[in-house]
């Protein structure tokens, strides 16, 4: 820890108060987002389909949008776009808790997603512009405070929903609140490294065209979203599989916190000297592929063990219900912590340093609609699997999954595609 605070103290001050702010982000975030279907179906009584609707919107609105947010980030500065995604979510979040119709709530949930796609590419992008040479070992420590947020948000958001939902949404609200005003008052303006690149020298369709004809970008885009699909199912499969053998009760709803202590706690702890140890030895590309190794690897423990019969009571149940879903926890925390600071870097260096806030945001988009699909074939897989007697079946479909894009990446690096500088972007 004493490492990581002399790592912190020494960048310049906008990238630090960055860092701050997205552990500030996702502890407000996080706080409210994991009760809010029980708000929904509990306490405001609506149908599962009007649940999955208002969650729905939140998710489609932010990837949906976080092209235009790169954009408009590139186009009029970092900055304001910050501000204007933590003002939004301000609002959003306190309107989930003072709305009661189905209209106010999607309007609410809306503006929180649309708030996301504002914030995020620009986040990446003013962190890469500051952090300059070292951005790699700087986005490792954005990766520790972000995670620390994910790892603090559902406590203090537990602890609050006690009281009542409303509570913790007025509270969230409040986080973003102060966030916006230490922003606006202590955050430098900043544009992109290039301002030839601004709004005088081509239009908003000229900078998506150069983008989407940047091959080596959108060929690691694509072999990346395998990640973004395995990391997921520490939302998804993981729980399943631990609530199958767990229950629903007490004991099940521990086991699952359990999987997000281990992965957010692995991280805070580890993601600066994993990356130390990945720059002082093996080339970036190398990185990457290593990364989603450990991610296809994460299911092997579930596939040795998915043959074997259930006991029906006792501490055996529960070793079976905890230790592999928690391995394969910890091996998704080591892939992200080998892949994500070289992968953030290499968007950069993708698109040679150039409208990096757009790229930012394609590439968020992408694999937003990876996850998308990914989670829509895991949980039907998961279904069909068990119904037909072959468990094994996603498991090793995931495992194959990680193995494939890392060759991928593997392939990429090999060729000197990750290296930059990338196809014009405009």
């Amino acid at each position: 820890m004493t490492g990581m605070l002399t790592q912190f103290r020494g960048y310049e001050r906008s990238v630090r108060l960055l860092m701050v702010n997205q552990f500030t982000i996702n502890l407000g975030f996080y706080m409210l987002m994991p009760y809010l279907a029980a708000h929904l179906s509990g306490t405001l009584g609506m149908a599962g389909w009007a649940v999955g609707l208002v969650l729905g919107i939140r998710n489609f609105t932010q990837q949906g949008m976080f092209l235009v947010g790169g954009t408009l980030a590139d186009r009029l500065g970092y900055k304001p776009l910050i501000v204007a995604g933590c003002l939004l979510r301000t609002a959003g979040f306190a309107a989930l808790g003072v709305s009661a119709s189905l209209p106010a709530l999607i309007v609410a949930s809306a503006a929180t997603g649309l708030a996301g796609a504002l914030f995020n590419p620009a986040v990446r992008a003013y962190l890469a512009r500051d952090a300059g040479e070292q951005r790699v070992a700087a986005f490792a420590l954005f990766n520790v405070f972000y995670q620390a947020g994910i790892l603090l948000g559902p406590l203090v958001g537990m602890a609050l929903t006690a009281v009542d939902f409303r509570t913790t949404c007025l509270t969230a609200s409040g986080v973003f609140a102060v966030l916006s005003a230490v922003q606006i008052r202590s955050l430098p303006a900043r544009h992109g490294a290039d301002p030839a690149d601004g709004p005088d020298r081509a239009g908003v369709l000229a900078q998506w065209r150069g983008a989407l004809a940047n091959r080596p970008f959108l060929l690691f885009a694509g072999a990346m979203t395998g990640s973004y699909v395995l990391s997921f199912q520490v939302y998804l499969a993981l729980p399943l599989e631990v609530r199958r053998l767990g229950g629903d009760g007490g004991g099940g709803t521990a086991a699952t916190a359990l999987l997000f202590v281990v992965s957010g706690l692995s991280t805070v702890l580890l993601q600066t000297r994993v990356t130390a140890w990945c720059r002082a030895r093996i080339a970036p590309g190398t990185a990457l592929a290593l990364g989603l190794v450990s991610m296809g690897a994460a299911f092997v423990p579930l596939l040795v063990t998915s043959g074997l019969p259930a006991p029906g009571t006792g501490a055996g149940r529960w070793a079976l219900a905890i230790g592999p879903p928690a391995l394969a926890a910890l091996l998704l925390a080591l892939g992200t912590m080998l892949a994500y600071p070289f992968e953030m870097d290499t968007v950069v260096r993708l698109c040679g340093d150039r409208l990096v806030a757009t790229h930012y945001g394609l590439y968020n988009t992408i694999c937003g609609l990876g996850i998308t699909l990914g989670n829509l074939l895991t949980g039907a897989a998961l279904d069909a699997a068990r119904s037909a007697g072959l468990a094994a079946l996603p498991w090793l479909a995931l495992s194959v999954l990680g193995l494939l894009c890392a060759a991928a990446l593997r392939a990429l690096h090999r060729t000197g595609l990750l290296s930059g500088p990338a196809v014009a972007a405009v």
